[in-house]
């Protein structure tokens, strides 16, 4: 499961709405750029997939400790770009290894076109609700993050099981607490409940990740002949 570790307790102050838009398109570039970032990561490491299987626990310490370390810098400008791109670089290049096995299945180029698209629709969608809803959805912080922590949990267990069915249940509750993530940041982006553009876009970027992670593995697992 990819990295999702972020400071729930997010600080509010008072912003004019000319300031709150630049904000919000702001965390939206720095969204996108993430994304693009990302994503050449990952195209990298599908030439070297092997090798970070071998060191993959490596790479996550250290996908980890660079989003440790955004914390610690995120208003040092300059630096915090640096942090947040080596992170999102980082974070495709540990995809690399789940994109090969899906890719090596019969329809595994299909399969990824699909999750990406289905994350893609899911996460416009329910940003777009989140935006224009009355329903406040920046309560739910606590109950996301004991969520992440039986995610967790769970999944350590399946390191051990391997099973299949148990795979599924945690990619279909993990596909679902992403979903509310991603209305619970975004009405914290549109509110100004983010510090910093940067605090809001890594937080996008990993509601982002991680629902398109758990939507490549529930089409995997449905697109495995076994």
């Amino acid at each position: 499961m990819a990295l999702y570790d972020r400071d729930y307790q997010a600080n509010a102050y008072e912003r004019s709405a000319v300031n709150v838009n630049q904000f919000v398109k702001q965390t939206y570039q720095l969204f996108a750029a993430s994304m693009l970032v990302g994503s050449a990561g990952a195209y990298v490491g599908l030439g070297m997939a092997s090798t970070i299987a071998s060191m993959y626990w490596v790479l996550v310490i250290a996908e980890l400790a660079l989003l440790f370390g955004l914390h610690a810098v995120i208003n040092k400008p300059g630096i915090n770009l640096m942090v947040l791109f080596a992170f999102t670089f980082m974070s495709g290049l540990t995809l690399a290894p789940l994109l090969v096995s899906i890719l090596s299945l019969p329809s595994g180029g299909s399969i990824v076109a699909n999750a990406f698209l289905l994350t893609s629709v899911a996460f416009g969608g329910l940003s777009l609700f989140a935006m224009n809803t009355n329903r406040d959805f920046t309560t739910m912080g606590k109950m996301l993050f004991i969520g992440i922590i039986i995610l967790i949990v769970a999944s350590l267990i399946n390191m051990f099981t391997q099973s299949s069915i148990f795979q599924l249940a945690i990619a279909s509750m993990g596909a679902i607490l992403m979903s509310f993530f991603i209305l619970y940041d975004t009405q914290n982006i549109i509110k100004g409940n983010y510090t910093s553009p940067i605090q809001g876009a890594v937080a996008l970027y990993l509601d982002f990740l991680n629902l398109f992670v758990m939507l490549l593995q529930i089409l995997g697992i449905f697109g495995r002949d076994d």
